[in-house]
């Protein structure tokens, strides 16, 4: 192979289809660089291809990739221009999406890695024909600081020290919090109620810490599988989940690419939650 050849971006498996070439017209991704559908010669009764497009080798051979997964900035790119080629393909039809930066040394080792997975690509695609994945998140509020505890009579109020007042606060925040959880814990029993009656199936994520939380901490994070004709009932239904609950936020968002059931569970997950 010519070391300076192009190397195949594979954004995603979806089937061979008319909706899905006709997607593909003027797309651009990773890089700026147009994308195609890569099919088999032989495709069988149920066609699929990798969504593909062309990168250069001095950004994207493995020696390279593993300094420039530290540049925020070039990674937010990539993910950007990945992320929007497979959401434009499942507004389409069925789409699995791959892991980002998921990259062959020309077509034809692309074409065989597609030709070694073609029947598992199929059986996924099938079960993920004509639904949705959608994000729900459950959040709840911190107390926050409090500023000096008002006396709820005349009696005590003026007599107490800095420390017992600091106390009394401490109580009332802790008090306040536990009700929250367990606000929140009603919360996720009827998210759960709810969304089997609209979903197929649910992977559970780690909750988010940190930064990606903001200030409030989220306690849920579920990705659920929905029918296209069911979506805005499954939006209504779960946006209602914290009416009544102080201190408990829901957020639903969707409908996105499958990502979250793009591959089959890891073994050892298979018996935690409702997974595909």
């Amino acid at each position: 192979m010519n070391g300076h050849e192009d190397l195949t971006y594979v954004y995603a498996a979806a089937p061979d289809t008319r909706e899905v070439r006709a997607s593909l017209q003027d797309l651009r991704g990773v890089s700026g660089a147009p994308v195609s559908l890569l099919s088999l010669p032989a495709a069988g009764p149920d066609p699929v291809a990798f969504v593909v497009s062309r990168v250069a080798p001095d950004q994207f051979d493995e020696r390279t990739l593993k300094a420039r997964f530290e540049d925020l900035e070039w990674l937010e790119d990539v993910a950007r221009a990945h992320h929007d080629v497979v959401q434009t393909v499942a507004r389409h039809d069925t789409v699995l999406p791959l892991r980002l930066a998921t990259v062959y040394q020309n077509d034809d080792r692309a074409r065989r890695a597609l030709t070694a997975q073609r029947h598992v690509f199929a059986e996924r695609i099938a079960l993920l024909h004509g639904r949705s994945e959608f994000g729900v998140k459950l959040y709840v509020g911190s107390t926050g600081p409090t500023g000096p505890s008002e006396p709820r009579d005349g009696t005590d109020g003026p007599s107490l020290s800095p420390g017992k007042a600091y106390l009394r606060r401490r109580r009332a925040q802790h008090s306040a919090q536990e009700v929250r959880y367990r606000h929140a814990q009603e919360a996720a029993d009827r998210v759960e109620a709810l969304a089997s009656r609209f979903s197929t199936h649910r992977v559970r994520h780690p909750a988010q810490r940190g930064a990606l939380a903001g200030p409030e901490e989220n306690v849920l994070n579920d990705a659920y599988l929905v029918p296209y004709d069911r979506a805005e009932e499954f939006r209504t239904a779960l946006a209602a989940a914290v009416d009544g609950l102080d201190g408990v936020r829901v957020e639903v968002t969707g409908p996105w690419a499958p990502y979250s059931f793009a591959t089959p569970p890891e073994p050892e997950a298979a018996g935690e939650g409702r997974t595909p």
